[in-house]
Parts: C-alpha cells; sequence; structure tokens
C-alpha cells in the first residue's frame, strides 16, 4: 500500500511540493516520501491507538478531502510538524505543504477505495495493510458500531456479533465484500 500511496503523492505533489518556492528543489523527493510515510504511519498510529471507528467514519463519509474532516486534521498536522522538524521549512511552508497535499491524497484515496470499478485501492487491502494484518479485532469493533446502519444485522436480534459478521462474510464474498458494505461500497 505505501508504494501506492506514494504515487497518490507524487500524483498532487507537484503543486503542493514541486512548484512551491517554500521547498527548495533538492527537498522534494524528501518531502513527498515523507508525505507517503506520515499518512501511513498516521493511519497506523489511529489504528493502534483504538481509533478504528475514526478509519471507518472516513471511509463512510463524504469528506474524506476536507481539512475539517479529524482524521485529515489530525494528518495534516503530524505531517507539517513532520516537515519542520525533518527538513527545517518554517512552520508557514510545513502547513502550506501539508495543507495542500493531505487533503487532495486522502480524498483519492478513499474515493479509489470506495470506487467499485478502480481496484488499485481495496478496502480490506487497505484495512489489512495499516493493521499489520493484525486488524481484525479493530475492523471487527468498527462492524459492531456502524454494522446496524448498514444492515449488518443477519439474524435481525439487534445486534451486530460474530455471527452476523460470519454470515455477511459468507453472504458478501468474503471479508473484502463485508467491508465494501461497512464502508458503502
Amino acid at each position: 500500500m505505501l508504494e501506492q500511496l506514494s504515487d497518490l503523492v507524487k500524483q498532487y505533489g507537484n503543486e503542493a511540493v514541486v512548484n512551491n518556492n517554500a521547498v527548495p528543489n533538492e527537498l522534494n523527493e524528501g518531502v513527498m516520501d515523507e508525505a507517503s510515510t506520515s499518512i501511513f504511519s498516521g493511519l497506523q498510529k489511529i489504528i493502534s491507538e483504538g481509533g478504528a471507528d475514526k478509519i471507518g467514519e472516513l471511509f463512510q463519509g463524504e469528506n474524506a478531502g476536507s481539512a475539517s474532516n479529524p482524521v485529515v486534521k489530525q494528518l495534516t498536522e503530524q505531517f507539517s510538524g513532520n516537515l519542520g522538524e525533518k527538513f527545517g521549512l518554517s512552520g508557514d511552508a510545513a502547513s502550506g505543504v501539508a495543507g495542500g497535499l493531505i487533503p487532495k491524497v486522502l480524498g483519492s484515496l478513499i474515493g479509489k477505495a470506495k470506487n467499485p470499478n478502480d481496484k488499485s485501492f481495496e478496502i480490506s487491502d487497505i484495512v489489512n495493510s495499516l493493521s499489520g494484518g493484525q486488524g481484525n479485532s479493530s475492523v471487527m469493533d468498527a462492524i459492531q458500531k456502524y454494522g446496524g446502519q448498514f444492515g449488518l444485522d443477519q439474524n435481525n436480534d439487534g445486534k451486530v456479533d460474530m455471527s452476523d459478521a460470519m454470515a455477511a462474510v459468507n453472504k458478501k464474498g468474503g471479508i473484502g465484500g463485508l467491508l465494501g458494505k461497512l464502508f458503502g461500497r
């Protein structure tokens, strides 16, 4: 996923980084690499701190590219701080780069993941990659929290639990189908 994320950063990095006079040309590649790493590690950190519901909301909503989205805001601030520390960019320059890059990259990432015709980012692959292959409990927490809203109460007992999840997995074609249903694909 990191390589695919790097491709998105390069796609949106021209305006925010390469054509930005506040970023010396010799730092362009490093800044874009840092953007990819910051997004990936930031999302991992959110999941590891029990924020799977935040990631679920990011995928569910339509504001993944908005600076007002709490996840986007957190990742933008983190990246901005990293630019100051690692590359010596001023606060204004770092904020400008981060604000011009992170919302666009996340908006595109989520848009691609939610688009059934775009196979470049699969929700299940993203969740698995971010959780290091250990994300099932976090994913299950998100399923339990949001599952009722998405018709995942397969046995109509008023709660979403493992039996509902397994029925949905079997019915929807594996964990990718379940996550697609959960996150609106």
